[in-house]
C-alpha cells in the first residue's frame, strides 16, 4: 500500500523548508514567486492533499472556525423529529464559506444552563484552538460564555443577536420580519390577529413581538393581550398557546408564530377540531424549515436566512483573523417571506 505524501515530501521535492511549503499552501507572504511555483509544482507532481497541522506550521493561525449550539434543544429536536434544517443550514453556511478561504468548521453542543458551561466552552478552545468562535442561540446572549471570549481575546460572531455588546453581531431584522408577517395578514383582511412568541431567553422573540404590535398600532388596532400567547419555540408551546386561542370568545382569524414548530402545532390544534387553514384560521409561520413546504395546508413562513448568517459570521471572523481592521461590527442580512396557501385574502 503507498504511503500518504506529507508535507515532508513536498519540501524535499521542492528543496525549502516545511515552514515555506505552509506559507505557500496558506497564501502567506514572504515567499519569492520562484520558490512558490516550485512547491505548487511539487503538491501537484505528488497528489499532495494539505492537513490542518502542514497549515499551522505557517503561523500562529490554526485555519478552523468553532461553532457553538445549544446541547439540550439541538437533541431535542433531532429525538422529536420535528423537522427543522436549522443547524444543517447553519452548518452548511459555515462550511462552504470556510472551505473558500482554507478553513475548517468544528460544531459543537454546549448546554447554555450548565452551571459548567464556561468550563465546557474553555475545554472546546484549549483542545482546538481555534481562530474564531461562532455563537447561536441562546449562546448568542449569554453573558457567560461572551465575557469568557472576551477574557480569552477569542474573536467572536454572534448570530441572532439584537442586544449591543462585544464581537460582530449578524441577524436579520427580526423586528420588521414580524412586522411584515403581521402586515401580510392584515392586508389580507383580517382584523382579529395573534401572535405566538417565541422563548424569552432568546432576544429574537422580543423583537418579532415588537414587530407584531407595531404594525397593529400602525394600522390602528389595539394590542390586545389576549391575542399574544407565550410559547418557547417548541411544539408543545405552540399546542397550548392555540389551545387558549380557541378557548376565546372571538378567537383569531389569523395567527403569526415564532417558528414553525409552534406554526405546526397550531394548525394541528385547529385540525383536530374540524377547522381549516386558511378558512378559519390563516397562519404565518418563522424560518421556512422543510416541513412548513409539505404540511396541508404549507404554511406561509417567513425566511430566516440561516445559511447567509452562519457565512458572513464565518467571513468576518476569518478576515479578522488576517489582520482586517475596517470590518463592520453588525450586519443585518434580508429576510424573505414565501407566500403559500396557509393565507389567502378573506
Amino acid at each position: 500500500m503507498r504511503r500518504p505524501v506529507t508535507i515532508k515530501h513536498v519540501a524535499a521535492e521542492a528543496g525549502v523548508s516545511l515552514q515555506t511549503v505552509s506559507r505557500v499552501i496558506n497564501n502567506g507572504p514572504n515567499v519569492r514567486p520562484e520558490v512558490r511555483e516550485r512547491v505548487n509544482a511539487a503538491v501537484a507532481k505528488l497528489g499532495y492533499v494539505p492537513s490542518i497541522a502542514a497549515q499551522r506550521m505557517g503561523g500562529s493561525r490554526s485555519w478552523l472556525l468553532l461553532a457553538l449550539n445549544d446541547r439540550d434543544r439541538t437533541i431535542e429536536g433531532w429525538r422529536l423529529g420535528e423537522g427543522t434544517d436549522w443547524v444543517d443550514k447553519m452548518l452548511m453556511g459555515g462550511m462552504l464559506e470556510c472551505a473558500e478561504h482554507g478553513y475548517r468548521m468544528i460544531f459543537e453542543l454546549v448546554d447554555t444552563h450548565s452551571s459548567h458551561v464556561e468550563r465546557e466552552v474553555r475545554g472546546a478552545i484549549s483542545a482546538l484552538h481555534p481562530d474564531g468562535v461562532i455563537l447561536t442561540p441562546p449562546h448568542s446572549d449569554n453573558p457567560l460564555i461572551i465575557d469568557l471570549l472576551v477574557q480569552l481575546g477569542l474573536p467572536f460572531a454572534r448570530i441572532g443577536s439584537v442586544a449591543d455588546g462585544p464581537g460582530f453581531a449578524i441577524t436579520m431584522d427580526d423586528r420588521a420580519a414580524g412586522k411584515a408577517a403581521t402586515e401580510h395578514l392584515l392586508d389580507l383582511g383580517h382584523t382579529r390577529v395573534g401572535f405566538i412568541t417565541g422563548s424569552d431567553e432568546w432576544a429574537i422573540s422580543g423583537a418579532r413581538l415588537d414587530g407584531y404590535k407595531q404594525a397593529m398600532t400602525e394600522r390602528g388596532f389595539a394590542i390586545d393581550e389576549a391575542l399574544i400567547g407565550r410559547g418557547d419555540f417548541s411544539f408543545e408551546s405552540g399546542t397550548a398557546a392555540m389551545e387558549a386561542f380557541c378557548a376565546l370568545a372571538e378567537p383569531p382569524t389569523a395567527l403569526v408564530a415564532s417558528n414553525d414548530q409552534m406554526g405546526l402545532a397550531a394548525l394541528r390544534v385547529i385540525t383536530s377540531r374540524g377547522l381549516k387553514s386558511p378558512d378559519d384560521l390563516a397562519i404565518v409561520s418563522f424560518d421556512d424549515t422543510p416541513i412548513v413546504k409539505f404540511s396541508h395546508p404549507p404554511l406561509t413562513a417567513i425566511v430566516q436566512p440561516i445559511a447567509a448568517m452562519t457565512a458572513e459570521a464565518s467571513r468576518l471572523l476569518i478576515r479578522a483573523k488576517a489582520g482586517d481592521a475596517d470590518l463592520p461590527g453588525s450586519v443585518v442580512v434580508p429576510f424573505g417571506l414565501a407566500i403559500r396557501d396557509s393565507t389567502r385574502r378573506v
